[in-house]
């Protein structure tokens, strides 16, 4: 749980710079790669990063601009949209909520939360699928960059 926007904003730009790294790595090859036939793609998984943002905070009582969605992205305009929203949620956040905010309670998808913990939460979601994606970026041939400490191909090199 977060106490202090000042905590949770300089996570949040550490985390989207990862994420924006991982996705930065996508191919327009690789999008339609999925684990089975009845899963999200790299693609779809890769747009979902973005739409939680808004859905989720909005859900919190944020007053976000819904996202304006096409029926295909190309890998490009998946990492500019997650840039976008991202920067635009945490701008509309320190606007919104302050310190207090945080420790005020109240019904997230029917538990009983503090806001703090809301923002807990969607780090920790972002964090699932950026894992799901490595996987699914491995099966599609892709390198996967380091996201907590080097990756595979990062370590060997290190190692010389």
């Amino acid at each position: 749980m977060f106490r202090q926007m000042e905590d949770f904003v300089h996570v949040w730009e550490r985390e989207t710079a990862q994420t924006s790294k991982l996705l930065s790595y996508l191919s327009d090859e690789s999008l339609s790669q999925k684990v089975a036939p009845d899963h999200f793609t790299l693609e779809k998984l890769g747009v979902h990063l973005s739409q939680a943002i808004t859905f989720m905070m909005s859900s919190a009582g944020l007053d976000l601009a819904p996202l304006e969605e096409h029926d295909a992205y190309n890998a490009n305009e998946i990492k500019a949209l997650y840039e976008q929203t991202a920067n635009g949620f945490v701008r509309v956040l320190q606007e919104q909520w302050n310190d207090e905010k945080l420790s005020e309670t109240t019904t997230f998808f029917g538990s009983e939360t503090t806001y703090g913990s809301i923002l807990y939460l969607l780090l920790q979601h972002q964090t699932h699928h950026r894992g799901q994606m490595t996987v699914l970026m491995r099966q599609a041939g892709l390198t996967v960059p380091g996201m907590v400490g080097p990756s595979r191909e990062e370590w060997a090199a290190m190692k010389g």
